[in-house]
């Protein structure tokens, strides 16, 4: 886990909140994680909200609409990876093996973005900061810590990452699949292992001061604790949950290494 916000290309630089009920989500959330809400409108009938953490932006999160709904798509959290070009990446992401399901295109000129699917399914965005700095607030209580992909190929996946994004890998005395960008460590991977049940996806961690409270929140608000609380050796204590609408993330504790 790096110890600073970067949002350089290869870096996670947004995390989005796709869900049917968003003033639900916003009070599941603040109750949470303390993030506050602001809402931006985008069109004459929509808006788009920020999440913040002492008034710095943390995740963000708008509601689905009817298509989007009618076309299946489940309530869930989208992560970005930052790039110097997404035109460019979007081609790269072609010409690995994914799949480009949006843009690129440009939002309000800020951002220039492209949502896709890896060659293994599982889907993430890409994003070309142009006016917007991204993420204010990482790697600390409330903020995005990490990320976890699960995916049924974790090898051929972890590939796609680094030829599209420029990520490294390090494996060190378990399977697990550490992603690195330069020298910092941002993400990664266990390969053979799936959550029984789920499709390929990326899960983002986001920092609690404690797990087993955060967990309990989480039930007493409506939502599922679907793994956890369990502690990782000089790692953390970790759960992955979901609100009351159904979309999945994961929590994260820092715990004294021994």
């Amino acid at each position: 886990m790096a110890d600073s916000v970067q949002n350089d290309p290869g870096h996670f630089v947004w995390l989005e909140l796709h869900t049917p009920d968003l003033k639900a989500g916003k009070a599941f959330y603040s109750e949470l994680f303390g993030w506050a809400s602001r809402e931006i409108p985008i069109s004459e009938t929509d808006t788009y909200t920020f999440f913040d953490l002492d008034g710095k932006t943390a995740a963000a999160g708008f509601e689905t609409s009817e298509e989007m709904k009618a076309a299946g798509v489940p309530p869930h959290w989208l992560l970005y990876i930052g790039v110097a070009d997404a035109d460019a990446a979007a081609e790269k992401v072609t010409a690995n093996g994914g799949k480009m399901i949006m843009g690129p295109f440009e939002v309000m000129g800020s951002v220039k973005i492209g949502i896709f699917t890896d060659p293994t399914g599982a889907t993430c965005a890409l994003c070309q900061l142009l006016g917007d700095p991204g993420l204010a607030v990482k790697n600390v209580t409330g903020g995005l810590v990490w990320a976890d992909l699960y995916s049924p190929d974790a090898e051929k996946a972890a590939k796609f990452y680094c030829d599209v994004f420029g990520w490294s890998q390090f494996v060190g005395d378990s399977p697990y699949i550490h992603f690195k960008v330069g020298e910092a460590f941002i993400a990664g991977s266990m390969p053979g292992f799936m959550p029984p049940g789920a499709p390929p996806h990326w899960s983002p961690y986001v920092g609690v001061a404690n797990t087993d409270a955060a967990c309990d929140k989480v039930k007493a608000m409506g939502g599922q604790v679907y793994f956890g609380p369990e502690t990782m050796e000089n790692v953390g204590r970790i759960a992955t949950i979901a609100d009351a609408q159904g979309a999945s993330i994961s929590l994260w504790q820092a715990l004294p290494k021994s």
